[in-house]
């Protein structure tokens, strides 16, 4: 693998790592993307499954589609890219992971300061009393969960179209991205806001951005570096020259 001198000598010394994924990062582990002439929303209206009004004039329509996008989840497994990213978190002082992805496979490759930035469809909470809920069935015969506390219907924690991203979440992404040297977006297609303006904080704040994804993005051509092709591929491989020239530079 070519890299810039740039990046090279970065790799030697850097200690501050900022990360962005997005749908791409999961795809290559099974998990389908909702953008793109394939994905999930050109198959279906978004409206009437990721919305909250949605959500309350079909609950069980809903909670079906998102019982069957969890069963999906839960049988694939985090790929290269995850367990590589879970290594790069070992090798500096100061790391956050922001992703956009609700799947959990972060978390269950290792990784450790992850920031959810819409959620995790493997959690649930009550509307009316809040409470979280970490086991939900869905069954034919019980299509809407209630809490067992208060009785409220629960929903799944994940942010739909129109809603605020959680407390404090995005708030710790935008510190992560002002203060890192080192800026990677992965799989991402540069277009979700306010996700999307990760890269370009932290380009305002000096720090070096590297792109990975399969086809260039909106923010291509601002970005310091780009490397197109799988992320399970490519991640690992540039891990890997990290670690040798760190060990050199000792």
């Amino acid at each position: 693998m070519t890299i810039s001198n740039k990046l090279r000598s970065l790799f030697k010394s850097v200690e501050s790592i900022c990360v962005l994924t997005g749908a791409g990062i999961s795809a290559e582990s099974g998990v389908a993307t909702f953008r793109g002439t394939d994905g999930l929303w050109a198959k279906l209206k978004p409206e009437e499954l990721a919305s909250f009004d949605a959500f309350l004039k079909n609950p069980d329509i809903v909670w079906e589609w998102y019982n069957h996008r969890r069963q999906i989840i839960q049988e694939v497994k985090p790929n290269p890219a995850h367990f590589a990213l879970t290594k790069l978190e070992t090798l500096v002082k100061d790391f956050t992971l922001a992703t956009q992805n609700i799947d959990n496979l972060h978390f269950r490759a290792g990784s450790k300061n992850v920031l959810e930035l819409h959620g995790n469809i493997e959690r649930s909470y009550c509307v009316d009393c809040g409470r979280i809920v970490a086991d939900v069935i869905v069954t034919p015969e019980k299509k809407i969960p209630h809490c067992s506390h208060c009785g409220g219907i629960i929903r799944p924690d994940v942010v739909w179209f129109g809603e605020m991203l959680p407390d404090g979440v995005f708030e710790k992404a935008t510190n992560a991205a002002q203060r890192c040297e080192l800026f990677f977006t992965i799989g991402t297609s540069a277009v979700v806001y306010p996700a999307a303006g990760l890269p370009l904080t932290a380009r305002e704040h000096g720090a070096y951005i590297v792109e990975i994804n399969m086809e260039r993005t909106e923010i291509s051509n601002i970005v310091n570096e780009t490397f197109l092709g799988k992320a399970g591929e490519i991640l690992p491989e540039l891990i890997s020259i990290m670690e040798q020239e760190r060990r050199q530079a000792v």
